[in-house]
């Protein structure tokens, strides 16, 4: 009886992680370039009460008997599909259609990634996120440019006061991942590599796989409100489920210590 009560325990546990991840993907639904969580789980080991075995006529029994342990969150996935572009009309903000993340340099020197292109410019001319990292590689805007644009292959161009011809400042590049579902998200819309996630790969927009870029958008979170509110019905229903099999065994486990 003590096993229902802590396989049925185990259950309640997942639904409670699965809730979390539905939460956090309901916060991040205005996030810029969000992309949504999704917890996956497995099931936990099993003891072998009884083996399938052969009878005396040499045939074997269909199955053996099996007792499971519950199931455990194993992994929280993320989905890197598209989001919808949303227009914004500033020239410094740029939306990645397709794959790819903008790289930027954190204070320690080190590269994270990624796919919010609201960019803004500091007080040294450098192109940066909202949160002041400078991108890689850096773009520099000289304070007597009186417009910027940014081409679908990255190319950013100014063009000065007095002059009619635009002035070339840089090129932004994109980078790729074989398995972006590895990166490990650091907060701020930043991701960082890892072993799962494998080498990364940079070069120019449009080229090898990379997406394009479009001025004057951002991509949106791609989290479904409706999806989300879907899944938190499914598992609220699966913890009411498993609490009833909790109060099924204590029900159980009281009718039997009256048994005399």
């Amino acid at each position: 009886m003590l096993r229902s009560l802590e396989v049925a325990a185990t259950g309640m546990v997942a639904q409670e992680s699965k809730l979390d991840s539905i939460a956090n993907n309901l916060a991040n639904a205005s996030t810029t370039g969000y992309k949504r969580q999704e917890a996956e789980f497995e099931d936990l080991l099993y003891q072998n009460m009884r083996a399938p075995a052969t009878n005396g006529a040499g045939a074997a029994a269909p199955a053996g008997v099996q007792l499971g342990s519950g199931t455990r969150i194993v992994s929280t996935a993320r989905f890197f599909t598209q989001g919808a572009i949303q227009q914004t009309g500033n020239p410094l903000d740029i939306a990645i259609e397709g794959n790819g993340f903008i790289a930027v340099q954190r204070g320690q020197g080190e590269l994270a990634y990624t796919r919010s292109g609201s960019l803004k410019v500091d007080a040294q001319g450098r192109m940066t996120t909202s949160d002041g990292l400078p991108i890689e590689p850096p773009i520099s805007v000289p304070p007597e440019a009186t417009s910027v644009a940014i081409a679908g292959d990255g190319t950013v161009t100014a063009t000065m006061a007095g002059q009619s011809t635009p002035t070339r400042l840089g090129q932004i590049q994109l980078a790729t991942f074989p398995n972006p579902s590895g990166l490990n998200a650091l907060g701020h819309n930043l991701f960082q590599p890892t072993a799962s996630s494998g080498e990364v790969s940079v070069g120019l927009p449009g080229t090898a796989g990379r997406g394009t870029l479009l001025q004057g958008s951002l991509e949106g979170s791609n989290v479904e409100v409706v999806t989300e509110m879907i899944g938190l019905i499914r598992a609220q229903r699966a913890y009411e489920i498993n609490s009833k099999v909790i109060n099924a065994a204590d029900e159980m486990l009281r009718n039997a210590s009256q048994v005399r």
